[in-house]
């Protein structure tokens, strides 16, 4: 029985997925096959090629305030803020640039394709430069040209990636949803500085929350860490996430338990 891994997108949000991996490989569940998403390619891109969940969160730990930063400060005045050349030289340095087809587990990343809204997925060559389409947010890094296409932040297509794990060969599918529910709600009398930012996020959630719920119907099992309200400066306060993802876990180790028959 292949068992595939589906990380989904979710910006800071993401670094729950370390929680999740350190508590399914504690309890030897390894998984087959690991298809990511924006931040969810990046960590199972960096554990594929580490080969290590302890030197991914040890990864997670060292990154500090002024070497986040720094990888994100890289303005352009194109098609988005950040050109993302910093980004890239940042993740060759801390994870290298192995060839995503020599690694294991298997792994996938999925970006998408903002010409035709096709989801683009990479199963061979450099791990940075697929991490580095999967992880360009629309409007705040640029997209990048891979063999004549552009691309995009892979949530925009599948924010979590169930598909690809399955259309891959994975016999059971655990997803990690970040996106399973709403923040607080927004209210209609609401009036204050900064409500139309409000209701333009809002929206972009609930766009996500659709997706990811109507993803994850072939899910065989949903882990949905409580990882709400989390910013942008958890990347260098990563603890309370990272816990997240552990509890979510651990409350539906039995299910997963009894799905792979032990």
């Amino acid at each position: 029985m292949k068992i595939g891994l589906a990380l989904g997108s979710g910006g800071p949000r993401g670094l729950a997925h370390v929680g999740v991996l350190k508590v399914l490989l504690s309890h030897g569940i390894q998984p087959d096959i690991i298809a990511g998403t924006s931040i969810g390619a990046l960590i199972g891109g960096a554990y594929a090629t580490l080969g290590s969940i302890e030197e991914v969160e040890l990864l997670a730990y060292s990154a500090d305030m002024k070497a986040v930063l720094s990888a994100l400060f890289d303005p352009s005045l194109r098609t988005g803020i950040i050109k993302g050349q910093k980004a890239t030289q940042f993740l060759r340095e801390k994870i290298g640039d192995a060839d995503i087809a020599s690694l294991s587990p298997t792994f996938f990343a999925v970006a998408t394709d903002i010409s035709t809204g096709e989801p683009v997925v990479f199963d061979r060559g450099s791990l940075v430069d697929a991490i580095r389409a999967s992880v360009s947010i629309p409007l705040m890094f640029q997209p990048v040209n891979v063999g004549g296409r552009l691309l995009a932040d892979g949530g925009l297509t599948q924010v979590v990636p169930v598909k690809v794990a399955h259309e891959h060969g994975a016999d059971v599918v655990i997803a990690v949803n970040l996106n399973a529910r709403l923040a607080e709600p927004l209210l209609p009398d609401q009036r204050w500085p900064g409500v139309l930012r409000r209701v333009a996020g809002q929206s972009i959630a609930v766009l996500q929350y659709n997706l990811a719920r109507e993803n994850c119907r072939d899910a065989d099992i949903v882990i949905a860490p409580d990882v709400y309200g989390i910013g942008w400066d958890s990347f260098w306060k990563p603890a309370p996430v990272i816990e997240g993802g552990e509890q979510a876990t651990l409350a539906m180790l039995p299910r997963i338990l009894e799905k792979l028959g032990r």
